[in-house]
């Protein structure tokens, strides 16, 4: 009685333990979900933030360097004037520099960090700038002034003629009341911070710490991956070892990220409040129930102490009169139970002592196990066999239940068959382990346990056992071998097959067949009549395959008898060459994914998406090329490049579909003018370029009227309007005296900006230097 009530406070606890550890972890979760949700918005937040005032400060210095169109003597003499005029600049930045080609400061503002005069031509920012003639935005560095810590924004300055003469730059600083220390003090609730950082390893702003420009701690492995790209959030550890929560945002202007870091004590501190509470709430309602269980099952159970001590007493002998107690209806069962029990086994103990003898003497020469139990599944007998099978006498298993000689892993299961069986009036058969004090500490035996009955009741059962120890181990051996197998070949997406010396197909796997396009079973067909296999344009065949070597991963094309062609990955391995029975196994993988992608990549990355012309970048590649080739060239190449005049009136009034529509159908007025073999491209925005190799400047001179023709001719209408636009055209050869491609395109350029000086809609030839003659229409 003791027991059930100290087993029922047991149950009452471990059910509150349950609750409090599911509901403690349902809301922790819940709660790490809104704090990752809240710290992943914080730095989105920023990191989106921080790349509007950086793309707000590079646009506007670009429009102000666009502005400085001059001769270079003069940007040199009004330096100064430009750059107290900038207003606007001196707003968004910290420090405005005007520098000359030459990487000399020419003037300043405030001029109190007197750098005027200074070379700045080894920063890296005026190397970017000038090399690639487009803005950037600089890597923090050391500034000559008081050595702070800086970025530099800088823009390209140049002439009328496009001629590079120096760059405008604005300085952001990195120490002190910034922009960047704004972000920087931002908080996360209360203790949470922010940090930027270069994916060079710099700090440029830390909320904790306070530190720039100091390289990036390492040993935080989010830090780390943020450094390669990544972008997420994960928890991890600050420099103090406390557990936070991180943020990483990549940003898109520059190679930097942002960081949102707040620690895990102060996200999670309501949820550890929470269980507190409910720990105490638990311990009092415990207190409460303990008690009133403890008494409440004293009065249940009370007469079970005088129902066991009748049952004892009726087991040992001492008591012949059936059980009787008085207590509840559950009670008075299970004593009429035992009751019924006792009679019916007084009954059959005297029925079976007559057959006792002859039974056991049937069962003493046996080989094979045999156990005899009552109705209750108590041993009674067991042979010589049994005795030997699990290293025990059988008076040592007497009255031992039958149930316990079952490993214990195994009863459950056992249980339930034995049940099913008894339901079904069935014949128990099953396999499972025994334990044994002889060789083997288990034994698998092989079990059948028949009911006795008579006529009016059940007697006990018989069971055979039959030891299958060894039966099993080599069953299991070949059954892992086999599952071993298959699971490899199953896994497996490639076609794995194997052939013979002939070719006849000795084994394939599904995707093998589904390679040859048989449509099912391709086993003892032959492998080189279904398929054709081809590197490049030289076919493949038996005496390849047999008298070669092995092939490791040759790409190749496969047609199957079905008419399917596949790009694949094929493997070859011979296997016992030169022998008799020699085979070849074949692996085939489908490799035509990886072939579009990597032609789709290629294409992207050479052309331009809106006309579907070649990009800048593989203009300038095959400009390049012609260069290389002018010296053994007898007719002259031919450089045409196109500035569209009066486009921007057709984006502003027409809409940016409309300027779309034009671009488009320009693009494929150009391909159709030139020869197939010449080179055609968008080289941005309004511009285009033409290489006519071999094609001699006359010729040129027609097709670029016949271009600056079509592109006056063509119209589009909107809204009851016309739209088109002009082309001032510039023609130059290619020299083999030419440097390289940006002389060649300086001097077409010249050509069109001529055009567009003349009053646009025009065709302008600028000859080679070597070529006296002034430029032509």
């Amino acid at each position: 009685m003791n027991r059930a009530v100290v087993l029922v406070v047991v149950v009452i606890l471990l059910s509150a333990l349950v609750v409090s550890l599911a509901g403690a972890w349902l809301s922790r979760g819940e709660l790490e979900q809104q704090a990752t949700k809240q710290v992943e918005t914080m730095a989105r937040l920023v990191a989106s933030e921080l790349d509007d005032k950086l793309a707000l400060r590079l646009e506007t210095l670009s429009h102000v360097a666009e502005s400085f169109t001059m001769d270079e003597a003069v940007l040199g003499a009004r330096a100064r004037i430009l750059i107290r005029q900038q207003t606007a600049l001196q707003h968004l930045f910290d420090g405005l520099y005007l520098i000359d080609a030459e990487g000399r400061v020419l003037s300043e503002y405030p001029e109190a960090f007197q750098q005027v005069g200074v070379n700045v031509s080894h920063r890296d920012y005026f190397q970017d700038a000038s090399r690639f003639l487009t803005p950037v935005i600089s890597q923090p560095f050391v500034s000559s002034y008081q050595d702070q810590p800086a970025v530099m924004v800088a823009a390209p300055v140049f002439d009328h003629r496009q001629k590079f003469i120096g760059i405008i730059g604005g300085a952001l600083r990195l120490g002190g009341e910034t922009f960047m220390q704004e972000f920087a003090n931002t908080r996360i609730g209360e203790t949470g911070y922010l940090g930027v950082a270069t994916r060079s390893g710099v700090t440029l702003a830390h909320g904790r710490t306070g530190a720039v420009m100091v390289p990036v701690r390492v040993e935080n492995p989010v830090l780390t991956a943020a450094m390669e790209g990544f972008e997420g959030t994960r928890q991890t550890q600050n420099g103090n070892g406390d557990k936070t929560i991180m943020s990483v945002q990549q940003m898109d202007q520059v190679p930097w990220f942002v960081a949102a870091v707040w620690p895990a004590r102060e996200a999670y501190a309501p949820i550890t409040r929470m269980a507190d509470g409910f720990v105490w709430t638990l311990l009092a309602v415990i207190a409460v129930i303990a008690p009133v269980a403890l008494l409440t099952f004293r009065r249940l159970m009370a007469p079970l102490t005088t129902l066991g001590q009748q049952i004892n007493e009726r087991h040992l002998g001492i008591r012949t009169a059936p059980v009787q107690v008085a207590g509840g209806r559950e009670i008075g069962q299970v004593a009429e139970i035992f009751n019924t029990v006792m009679d019916e086994r007084d009954e059959v103990l005297g029925s079976l002592a007559d057959r006792e003898a002859f039974f056991r003497s049937l069962t003493q020469s046996a080989p094979i196990g045999i156990v005899q139990s009552d109705v209750l599944g108590r041993i009674e007998f067991v042979n010589p066999a049994f005795e030997r099978l699990i290293g025990r006498p059988g008076s040592e298993l007497q009255h031992t239940h039958l149930m316990s000689g079952v490993y214990e892993a195994d009863q459950v299961e056992v249980i339930r068959g034995w049940r099913q069986a008894l339901k079904n009036h069935e014949v128990f058969r099953g396999r499972f382990r025994i334990p044994s004090q002889g060789e083997r500490e288990l034994i698998w035996a092989d079990v059948m346990t028949a009911v006795i009955d008579t006529p009016d009741k059940t007697l006990g059962s018989i069971t055979v056992v039959r030891d299958i120890s060894r039966q099993l181990e080599v069953e299991e051996a070949l059954r892992e071998e086999q599952q071993r197998a298959e699971s490899i070949l199953g896994v497996l997406q490639e076609g794995v097959l194997m052939v013979d010396v002939e070719g006849r197909i000795r084994y394939a796997n599904q995707a093998a067949c589904q390679f040859l396009g048989t449509g099912g079973d391709c086993v003892q067909q032959n492998f080189f009549n279904l398929v054709t296999i081809r590197d490049g344009d030289t076919p493949l065949g038996h005496q390849a395959f047999l008298t070669g070597a092995n092939v490791d991963s040759l790409y190749a094309t496969l047609d199957n008898s079905s008419g399917e062609r596949f790009d694949i990955d094929l493997t070859m391995l011979h296997v016992r060459q030169g022998r008799h029975n020699e085979r070849m196994v074949f692996v085939i993988r489908d490799d035509s994914e990886r072939r579009r992608e990597e032609e789709r990549l290629s294409w992207e990355a050479t052309h331009d998406s809106l006309t579907q012309l070649l990009n800048r970048r593989a203009f300038s590649a095959s400009l390049v090329k012609c260069l290389a080739a002018a010296p053994q060239q007898s007719v002259s190449s031919v450089l045409m490049l196109i500035d569209l005049d009066h486009f921007k009136p057709v984006n502003d009034e027409g809409g940016h579909l409309l300027g779309d529509d034009l671009l488009k159908r320009l693009a494929a007025l150009f391909a159709d003018t030139v020869r197939k073999a010449d080179t055609v491209a968008r080289l941005g925005g309004d511009e285009f370029g033409i290489i006519l190799p071999g094609c001699g400047l006359e010729r040129a001179q027609t097709l670029a009227e016949a271009i600056r023709a079509g592109v006056q001719a063509l119209r589009i209408q909107q809204d009851g309007r016309d739209f088109g636009v002009t082309a001032s055209i510039g023609l130059t050869e290619l020299s083999p005296n030419d440097s390289g491609p940006r002389e060649v395109m300086a001097r077409a350029d010249e050509g069109s900006y001529i055009a567009k000086s003349r009053g646009r809609n025009a065709v302008v030839v600028v000859p080679v230097p070597e070529d006296e003659q002034s430029p032509s229409a």
